[in-house]
């Protein structure tokens, strides 16, 4: 926990730093084309007792801040699926594109009201094991089980242990284990684990994810909204990178046939679950464009660029650990990626 706070307030100084080097006018190349932000959870704080998923939510008030602010910087609002054409234009404008992961309910209910008074269009990417009810979010669910035991009996493979909670330290610990576990094994196996674990503790991971995200009935009120659209986000949100092709192009083509039963068109946009490194590769950039999803993000910090690589886009996330208008004015610089060598 000491660590995080450290990074966070290391984070605050260089975004500061940032906002000042642009506001003097330097540095001026690292703003690119534009920005796509990646979002999760708007909606109203919600005060909880362990909360190791508060990067993922930000307040619609910072959401509308943030829109007033790009609008001051001079931005134009593109939707995702205009940036190919944004990018091989003259316009020198900058461009702020919206995006936001997992189909939460809130996305309806506090985002789209935002986006719709500031005429700004958004993607939703959507898992189809949400919408249909089959498949879990397992960091919500972890966070769920941890926040109010005092110990907890978990199985890594090599034995059932048991995790002290007592403190918030030692529940970040565990957060940290499961969450490896997780992702650098068998997903799908890693994740029934857990939910059997969760289930024995009186917790129901499916609960959780129609608590949380949007059925097909609320998907369809979304899409309504003509400044809305959705993209694919796979199946079951795992790491596609440790998929077999088989699998992988499954993923793919699967949850680009259900966005498609709810709208009546086939999406062309697409983003990869956790979208780092590990978790997407070049394979998947191709299999993306083979299906026909031609506009892809990852979570890869940057700005846009006229080389830009169409299936690998990067984004900038809105942490909810820096909700300032004038830190989204520093991370759409670029300036922080330019300064750690990544754009």
């Amino acid at each position: 926990m000491v660590a995080r706070i450290v990074k966070r307030a290391v984070i605050t100084g260089g975004l500061g730093a940032a906002g000042l080097l642009s506001a003097a006018g330097l540095m001026r190349s690292a703003r690119g084309r534009g920005a796509i932000f990646t979002l999760h959870h708007v909606r109203p704080k919600q005060t909880r007792i362990f909360d190791r998923n508060a990067h993922l939510e930000i307040a619609p008030t910072f959401l509308d801040a943030a829109i007033r602010r790009m609008k001051h910087d001079g931005y134009r609002f593109l939707a995702l699926d205009a940036v190919p054409e944004h990018l091989v234009s003259d316009d020198p404008r900058p461009v702020a594109v919206f995006t936001l992961d997992d189909g939460y309910r809130n996305n309806l209910d506090y985002a789209a009201p935002v986006f719709t008074r500031h005429d700004v269009p958004f993607t939703v990417f959507v898992t189809s094991g949400f919408i249909d009810r089959t498949h879990t979010l397992w960091w919500e669910t972890l966070t769920d089980l941890l926040e109010a035991r005092q110990s907890l009996a978990f199985d890594f493979g090599c034995g059932v242990e048991t995790l002290p909670l007592s403190g918030f330290s030692e529940k970040d610990v565990a957060f940290d284990r499961i969450a490896a576990f997780i992702r650098n094994g068998n997903e799908a196996s890693a994740v029934e684990v857990l939910n059997t674990v969760a289930s024995g503790e009186g917790i129901n991971p499916l609960r959780i994810t129609e608590r949380l995200t949007l059925g097909e009935a609320g998907l369809k009120t979304l899409v309504q909204n003509p400044l809305a659209s959705l993209g694919v986000h796979t199946i079951s949100h795992r790491a596609l990178a440790r998929l077999t092709q088989e699998e992988a192009h499954l993923e793919l083509a699967a949850s680009a046939e259900r966005i498609r039963t709810i709208t009546g068109t086939r999406p062309t946009t697409l983003a990869y679950p956790y979208g780092d490194p590990a978790a997407v590769s070049p394979r998947d950039y191709s299999l993306a464009a083979d299906l026909g999803l031609t506009i892809a993000v990852t979570t890869r910090p940057g700005t846009l660029t006229s080389k830009a690589p169409l299936t690998a886009l990067p984004r900038i996330s809105l942490n909810g650990y820096y909700q300032k208008p004038e830190y989204v004015s520093a991370l759409a610089s670029g300036i922080p990626f330019r300064l750690m060598g990544r754009g």
